[in-house]
This record gives C-alpha cells, structure tokens and sequence, in this order.
C-alpha cells in the first residue's frame, strides 16, 4: 500500500492572499507595518503564531503582543480564510486519480487542527483519510511526530509514504520521518530551498505526484 501526506498551505491550496490579508488587517489593527504579497512566501509554514511574531517589530515581538494579534487575525481569518484561497489548478485532478489508484491519502499542517479540518472539508469533502491539523500535544512540523501518527493510524510503513510539500518546514519534515520527500514548485518558496532542504523528487504540477508515485513503481 502507498500513502502519501500531503501539506496544505502553498501545496494544495493557494492561500497566501488570505493569509497576507489577514496578518495585514492585524498589523494595521495594532499600528504596525503592514508587508507585500511576496514577503508572506517566506513568513508562512511554521504556523499562525511564528507568522506574526515574524510580522512584528523585533522590538515588539512579546507573548502580550504575539497574543493579541493572535485574537485579531484569528477573528479575522475565520470570516476571509477563502475570500482568494482555490486549489492549484490540477490538484483535485491528481487527488481523483490517486484514489482511484488506491492510495492512501493525509494532509498534515501545523494550523490549528479545528481549522484544517474545517478548510479541507470545504475544498476537498471527504477525499482524504486523514486530515490533521496542529495539536497543542503533538510537535509542529519539521517534528515527525505528525507524519508518524498519521502512519500508525493508516497502517503504513516509511519506505512506501511520500511527503509532499512546498517549503523546507516540509522537505525536513519528510526526512525526520524516514519518508521520501516531493517537493511542490508551484508554491510558496524556491526550487534551490526545497533541493537544499532534501527534496528526493521536484514535482513543477500536481500531475507529476502521480507520475512520481504510481509510474516509478
């Protein structure tokens, strides 16, 4: 059996804008600098708390603060989390095939569990096994304390589960796990970070998991 675990964030869905909107509206909200669409690449995948307390003046950077723009983008992103956010073009065509292909399918992301359930059902029903998000009793990713779980509840077995995601958090994940790593060039971060972090195999389009996946054998 071939498991595969997918990140969600920049891997399959784009949702740097909302993301971006939400941390902007924050910083407003607080009388901080408010950043680019493009600054956001490298401020998202290791959750919504080190997102803002990379947001934050270096000076301003305290529990106290990092809590209160926590309340303020939470309020906000829960009402504009899909106001931009869509699946890459061609991910639900490779989720389909897959399936059909009898992989087993997880998404594992350090947001908070209660949301990536949420956000995965509404773009994608119920195509996956396991959906989990962030736990305050599991490790964030790079930790493998996500993938393993995920494996043990599945049944699955390291050298058959590839990780697939967009950023170093990901590739570095995949490796603290023992799995082999895809990562995904339509996201948020660069194809040298993700060669660098130890992507086994680069995927330019969705359909290329798929090659990567079931036609190696």
């Amino acid at each position: 059996m071939k498991t595969i675990i997918f990140d969600l964030d920049g891997t399959l869905l784009d949702t740097l804008a909302d993301l971006a909107d939400s941390a902007n509206y924050t910083m407003e909200q607080m009388g901080y600098q408010t950043y680019p669409l493009e600054s956001y690449r490298y401020f998202v995948g290791n959750g919504v708390p080190k997102l803002l307390e990379r947001c934050l003046p270096k000076d301003k950077r305290t529990e106290e603060n990092i809590s209160a723009a926590r309340k303020l983008f939470s309020e906000y992103y829960n009402i504009h989390f899909a106001d931009k956010t869509r699946p890459y073009d061609g991910v639900n065509e490779l989720l389909e095939n897959l399936k059909k292909s009898g992989v087993k399918m997880a998404v594992a992301s350090n947001k908070s569990d209660e949301f990536t359930q949420s956000i995965v059902k509404r773009f994608f029903g119920n195509v996956f096994d396991i959906v989990q998000g962030g736990k305050a009793d599991v490790p964030k990713k790079p930790a493998p304390d996500i993938a393993f779980g995920i494996m043990e509840r599945l049944g699955a077995v390291p050298e058959n589960t590839y990780f697939a995601g967009d950023s170093n958090v990901d590739m570095y994940t995949a490796k603290n796990a023992g799995l082999t790593a895809i990562g995904c060039l339509w996201g948020f971060r660069t194809k040298e970070e993700l060669l660098d972090s130890g992507a086994n195999f680069l995927a330019e389009k969705p359909s290329d998991i798929y090659d990567i996946i079931i036609k190696r054998g």
